[in-house]
């Protein structure tokens, strides 16, 4: 009757087993060590960088306890780890000196930091420890609000130059193109043309929406974008503000940085372990600008550059391309571009699609007009640091309002180039309304008070049921037991960031879980008074309390992802461990619990009693 089958045990086993596995990382703690991240935009952090840095340190005798290569993309790093801080200063000063030739301009950026000590062989599981949030931690915290009528305006600019470049090209006459609020106005003085000029924007622009107006000679227009296409230009300016963001954090060396949207308008920029406010909103907010020059054709190839520079001409020794001399007139800066995209030519190969403003459109057809067939490069300007030159490219025909940028060899290039142009400054403005610091004294504060909390909660509800159930509280104390490995698993195995708001999850987590215990027992008592055999009791207890937890259960699961869905923050990361920690108990409370007391009860054919504590029969008090 209470019996568990073999494979039912087995997989409560594997289960116990994967939780111990991935919650241990949490219990090896963190070493000192050296966080090394590209400083410019147009250097890629590869494998190989990991064997330079263990060069150098080998070189200096620096012993270190592993280097490794770890990340993609924008959070690529090198990371090499030591016994003890003093090592870590020495590491950090001699990586600073030997891989940067320039010190006032580097090439790298080298940060202290903390790595986990988890073993090679848990890391290559994906065990790890679960990320400290900036309460626990210590650390920066900013609310920042994007001006979104800023990249609105920015957007519909681009549009009104990519219809007037159009409509010149397919030789439809207007009166006029005027920007009115988020709206472009074209005048026309017949119908038939007004509805030749409609076809072809629309054919070309499929976000945009028409409306006709007028009468007679004096017929408009009114182009304005799709809902839907508003909604993604508000979207694509808070995810390029992001990128430019996550690019600009590196260089604080910040490990696990949380750069995240809030809202339809809303960035969140957490630093753990940035105490230093003013340097964070320094680097966040600071500046950058694109710029197209010409090369400057009058240097004969094989030239010594150094001593050849004309002079209105200028020498670029950092980026792609390099050395190469420009000129010092600059045709059009960063600030005349809409957008740019990752695409592909008429030979299906990578290149990047680039869309001019009015202005710009102008400018750049008046530069290129007499000079195709002559090189254009494209460079990246940073405050505090050398100009970068992006792209060096052949003028092919005469270009406008929009044009590509053609020979990125690869599809990754050309998304590279493409978020360049787009990240090397922001896309609208922003302000930050929200700011924080919290010291990490005040977070090892938090870590302890929420640890304890966890602590003697879990031993005074194990005090308490073990008395007042006996050997079944004891079965109900250790499937809480194994509740709070399979919790702390699973945030660990997510990757999950643990703040305070989570730690008061947690704790109430464990009150739900020995609540749907506490029902559980209260059922096989009822069963024991109403004459039922220990066994029948067991089974039918277990069976009838199912319901009532599933029911309890599911209606605070949905509050949890109501609060995941609509909160967000502090909230969202209690909705989350929340919602798991429902998921963890129900199968704790009833699965282990069930097979517990089937593993110690079940075997027992001829049981006369169990013990659940003191069992009131009706009437036997009298």
């Amino acid at each position: 009757m209470n019996r568990y089958p073999v494979w039912k045990y087995i997989l409560i086993a594997v289960a116990i087993l994967l939780g111990a596995l991935f919650t241990a990382p949490n219990y090896f703690g963190e070493s000192p060590a050296v966080q090394v991240t590209s400083g410019k935009s147009t250097v890629k952090m590869t494998g190989e960088m990991a064997a330079q840095v263990a060069a150098v340190l080998k070189k200096e005798n620096i012993v270190t306890d592993g280097v490794s290569f770890d990340g993609t993309g924008t959070y690529a790093s090198v990371r090499a780890r030591f016994a003890d801080p003093d090592t870590q200063f020495k590491a950090k000063a001699v990586l600073e000196k030997d891989l940067n030739t320039d010190p006032a301009d580097p090439t790298y950026l080298v940060a202290l930091n903390l790595q986990p000590n988890t073993p090679k062989w848990m890391q290559s599981l994906h065990a790890l420890p679960m990320y400290l949030g900036l309460d626990l931690r210590g650390g920066v915290h900013f609310l920042m609000q994007v001006d979104v009528k800023a990249a609105l305006t920015k957007r519909v600019q681009g549009i009104q130059a990519a219809a007037r470049s159009l409509l010149r090209d397919k030789n439809v006459r207007h009166a006029g193109i005027d920007r009115i609020g988020d709206t472009i106005e074209i005048k026309f003085r017949d119908a038939d043309t007004r509805i030749k000029a409609k076809n072809e924007l629309g054919g070309n622009m499929p976000d945009l929406a028409f409306v006709d107006q007028g009468e007679g000679s004096d017929l408009k227009l009114i182009v304005t974008l799709k809902p839907e296409a508003l909604k993604q230009t508000i979207s694509d300016g808070v995810k390029q503000n992001i990128a430019t963001l996550s690019k600009r954090v590196n260089e604080l060396g910040v490990a696990e940085p949380i750069i995240q949207q809030q809202g339809p308008d809303r960035i969140v920029v957490q630093l753990p372990g940035v105490q230093d406010v003013a340097r964070a909103k320094a680097v966040i907010g600071r500046t950058a600008t694109l710029e197209v020059r010409m090369v400057d054709e009058t240097i004969t190839p094989g030239t010594e550059l150094t001593s050849a520079v004309p002079f209105n001409s200028e020498l670029f020794t950092v980026g792609k391309g390099v050395p190469v001399i420009l000129g010092k007139d600059v045709i059009l800066s960063g600030d005349y571009i809409s957008s740019a995209t990752a695409s592909f030519d008429q030979n299906q190969q990578p290149s990047v699609s680039i869309d001019l403003n009015g202005d710009g459109g102008r400018k750049m057809r008046e530069a290129t007009r007499e000079r195709v067939g002559k090189r254009m490069a494209i460079v990246l300007f940073e405050k505090k640091g050398k100009p970068e030159v992006l792209s060096v490219a052949t003028i092919q025909s005469e270009l406008g309002s929009r044009f590509q940028i053609t020979g990125m060899g690869n599809a990754e290039n050309s998304a590279e180039l493409a978020l360049l142009l787009r990240a090397g400054a922001l896309y609208a403005p922003m302000d930050v309304i929200e700011e924080r610091t919290i010291g990490p004294q005040l977070g090892a504060e938090n870590i302890s008070k929420g640890l304890h909390s966890t602590m003697y909660g879990f031993a005074a509800i194990a005090l308490f049921m073990i008395f007042y159930y006996m050997m079944f509280g004891f079965f109900s104390v250790l499937a809480l037991a194994c509740n709070l490995l399979l919790l702390i698993a699973l945030l660990s195995l997510m990757q999950a960031t643990l703040t305070l708001p989570g730690i008061a999850a947690i704790a109430l987590a464990l009150g739900m879980a020995i609540d749907a215990n506490v029902l559980i027992n209260e059922r096989i008592r009822e069963e024991l008074r109403a004459g039922a055999s220990p066994q029948q009791a067991i089974s039918v207890g277990f069976d009838r309390a199912w319901a009532t937890i599933l029911d309890s259960n599911v209606t605070t699961l949905i509050v949890g992802v109501a609060l995941w869905v609509f909160g967000s923050g502090a909230i969202r990361g209690f909705a989350v461990v929340h919602c798991l920690g429902i998921l963890t108990s129900m199968f704790s409370a009833v699965f282990i619990s069930r097979g517990v007391v089937n593993l110690w009860y079940g075997r027992k054919k001829k049981l006369q009693s169990i013990a659940i504590g003191t069992v009131w029969v009706p009437g036997l008090s009298k």
